[in-house]
């Protein structure tokens, strides 16, 4: 039984990704904005509305749809009667699970075949969104609506 236990950790850690064994699979997004009480829609890389609602809120956001190395963005979009729109990029990239992680214990398969399938390796940037709306100027056209991209 003690040399078991060893082995089988050791395939374990062999078979899987760090990532995928460390993380997890949702993230919880902060949305903030001043004046409060504006309203947000999530939506993802292929149109499909995720969350509405006002803010201030939280929303819990998959970090994959399950594809190989298959990240989510996400576009929110904040709006309010008498501001002017505003929309924002949310970013999801690989954690420092997944680089790091696989170095020491994941290897190759879990950079290549375990954690590329799993939403876990994933993180959602910037966690929280902190925005201050503009007010419409009434002398001024209406202009599109603002995109700003976090880094």
């Amino acid at each position: 039984m003690k040399r078991i236990l060893p082995l089988l950790f050791a395939n374990i850690l062999i078979l899987s990704g760090c990532a995928s064994i460390v993380g997890s699979s949702k993230q919880n997004i902060s949305i903030n904005s001043n004046p409060d009480k504006a309203s947000y829609v999530i939506s993802d890389n292929k149109g499909n509305i995720i969350a509405q609602g006002e803010t201030p809120s939280s929303v819990s956001l998959e970090k994959s749809d399950g594809s190989y190395f298959g990240g989510i963005q996400y576009t929110v979009t904040l709006s309010k009667a008498g501001y002017n729109d505003i929309k924002y990029q949310l970013k999801t990239s690989p954690n420092g699970w997944y680089y790091l992680g696989n170095l020491g214990f994941g290897g190759l398969i879990g950079w290549f075949a375990v954690d590329p399938f799993s939403s876990k390796m994933y993180k959602i940037r910037p966690k929280t969104l902190n925005q201050e709306l503009t007010p419409i100027n009434p002398n001024t056209p209406t202009p599109e609506p603002i995109i700003q991209t976090i880094a």
